[in-house]
């Protein structure tokens, strides 16, 4: 009996650290909540913009339309979703528009906010922060 319940919580445990192994396989796009947080974020990240003189002045003639679709396209890719980037590459965008570091980490900031009301939580901010970054070379002082 002591043998059948050792082998018993032995097995609990091991399927537990395997579920726990695997959750932490799934993409930042799942661990979001797929699509709907996603749009969201992006929502907000336009609105967090609207508000804001300095990153405005960046978006000021853009198809906001167009833009709203791309970044939720973007995001959704580098997050690991089922979306396909059918967007101009980030060079192509910012080329021209001699975005600074300073203006480009206050966006990330706007970014953030846009996150947290969202109500993502800050580890996972992080981790789409992470597979956001390498994009940063591709647009500033272009």
């Amino acid at each position: 009996m002591v043998s059948s319940m050792k082998n018993l919580i032995f097995i609990a445990l091991v399927s537990w650290f395997i579920a726990g192994c695997a959750s932490n396989n799934t993409s930042v796009y799942s661990q979001l909540g797929g699509q709907p947080k996603v749009e969201q974020i992006v929502d907000n990240f336009i609105t967090e913009i609207e508000f804001d003189p300095i990153m405005f002045e960046y978006f000021k003639d853009s198809d906001i339309g167009r833009f709203r679709e791309k970044m939720i396209e973007h995001l959704c890719f580098l997050t690991g979703g089922p979306c396909e980037y059918t967007g101009d590459t980030m060079v192509q965008v910012h080329t021209g528009m001699n975005v600074t570091e300073s203006d480009f980490n206050h966006g990330v900031d706007l970014f953030i906010a846009a996150m947290n009301k969202a109500d993502v939580p800050h580890p996972l901010q992080n981790k789409v922060l992470a597979v956001m970054a390498p994009t940063r070379k591709e647009i500033i002082y272009l």
